[in-house]
């Protein structure tokens, strides 16, 4: 084993990270089973801290677009159908991307790669601030996309690294960042964005600057943790699941993570229209509600990922799923504060999953950590944009509440769990 304490530049650890000979080689590896001196030293909280403030920032950003969509909308004139392509280039660059960057860091790990991909982000919110066509919109949107393809493996890879085998607590702290940024959109998009106009998107560039500022800084840990030789065979669990069951295991978990973010996309993408147009609220109360919904999402995001160390990542998944059909259902028949108090309630319980899912898929493949990271960042996330676009096209030809009416089953994907693998007790 070998202790590594931070370098002259980013602060103290609050505790030394170990790492196993096998976490430090090429491909980046890390196992499923963290040493017994891991768990001991606990997780590294300040580089925890460091990479869940940077999801923040990089997820603050990416949900800004989605929050000016009604400016975009009244001053372009665009129709749902294009709303929705808007979000297709965002989740389509991400969705091609991620899983490649994944692949490429399995093999050669790149710390610094963080701070390069977020200055795509930089660019993408300069380009959409001064952007007067409709293509013009669709490639910022796709920069920022490319920000996010490169961001979220390489980073889960770090939170990995420093959770002191603590992994669904350092999955949740990392994605309690991203959806507390996510939930920030809309509100800075009412006080900024909707007062100023388009322009005053260019502001949040700034954000993108900060970003690119901590991520380097966390690399000089992150870089002195690598070694460029290849890495021995990881040995297979006795009790682990055949190649076959992983590759059945994958597909549920793709397909339940596909539920979760269309649900949440939906809602992301038209709930301030479905508020506006049912309720007759403004463009800024809209905003709040939205708010209210991702603010729920963050604490769910964050309460999974330990649930699921504690009590075991299946039982959290059926939960978390399943467990929010009753409120999607109801939600379309609601009146407006009573959509407020489930939209709460649906937001908590549906994100609870996503940490649990990812660790799963992680210790079903901990020899391919940045790939696997990659297919459910980007591909899952991905079709859930996909979806939206699909959503954008029905409402036009029906109604936005028939959209929600349909959307309200998606929670029984969750079925599907059942065909998830029991896996051995020391990987969870």
């Amino acid at each position: 084993m070998r202790r590594f304490a931070a370098p002259p530049g980013i602060g103290p650890l609050n505790k030394p990270v170990v790492v196993s000979e096998e976490t430090l080689t090429e491909p980046v590896v890390v196992s499923d089973v963290a040493p017994a001196a891991a768990r001991a030293a606990g997780p590294a909280y300040v580089v925890l801290a460091g990479i869940s403030f940077s999801h923040f920032l990089n997820d603050t950003m990416q949900s800004l677009i989605a929050s000016v969509y009604p400016i975009l909308k009244d001053t372009y004139a665009l129709d749902f159908a294009q709303i929705g392509m808007i979000t297709l280039a965002f989740q389509f660059t991400a969705s091609l991307l991620q899983p490649v960057v994944g692949h490429y860091t399995d093999k050669k790990a790149q710390p610094y790669s963080l701070a390069i991909g977020m200055a795509s982000t930089f660019f993408g919110l300069l380009l959409l601030s001064a952007a007067h066509q409709y293509l013009v919109i669709l490639v910022a949107a796709a920069l920022v996309g490319l920000g996010s393809a490169v961001f979220h493996p390489e980073s889960a890879r770090i939170a990995r690294l420093a959770s002191g085998g603590r992994y669904g607590f350092a999955q949740s702290v990392f994605q309690l960042g991203g959806s507390f940024g996510t939930s920030m959109g809309p509100v800075l998009a009412a006080l900024i964005v909707v007062p100023f106009g388009q322009g005053s998107i260019a502001w949040f560039s700034s954000i993108a600057f900060l970003a690119i500022v901590v991520l380097w800084r966390i690399g000089r840990w992150y870089a002195p943790q690598i070694k460029a030789k290849k890495t021995a065979a990881v040995q297979a669990h006795p009790d682990a699941p055949s190649s076959r069951r992983v590759a059945v295991a994958l597909a549920v978990l793709v397909a339940l993570l596909f539920s979760k973010q269309l649900y949440v996309s939906s809602l992301s993408s038209y709930y301030i229209f479905y508020l506006i147009d049912r309720f007759g609220v403004s463009t800024q109360a809209a905003q709040i509600y939205l708010f209210v919904f991702l603010a729920a999402n963050a604490v769910g995001a964050f309460l999974g990922g330990p649930l699921g160390d504690r009590f075991g990542r299946k039982i959290v998944i059926w939960i978390s799923i399943l467990g929010a059909l009753p409120f999607t259902l109801a939600l379309p028949y609601a009146g407006l504060y009573a959509s407020a108090v489930l939209s709460v309630i649906i937001g908590l319980i549906i994100s609870s999953t996503t940490s649990s899912i990812i660790v799963f898929a992680q210790e079903l493949v901990p020899h391919r950590f940045g790939m696997i990271s990659g297919v459910f960042f980007g591909v899952a996330f991905g079709i859930g944009g996909l979806g939206a676009a699909v959503l954008g096209k029905l409402a036009d030809h029906t109604s936005i509440e028939f959209v929600y009416q349909v959307c309200a089953y998606l929670p029984a994907i969750g079925l599907l769990a059942v065909f998830l693998p029991k896996l051995p007790r020391q990987t969870r």
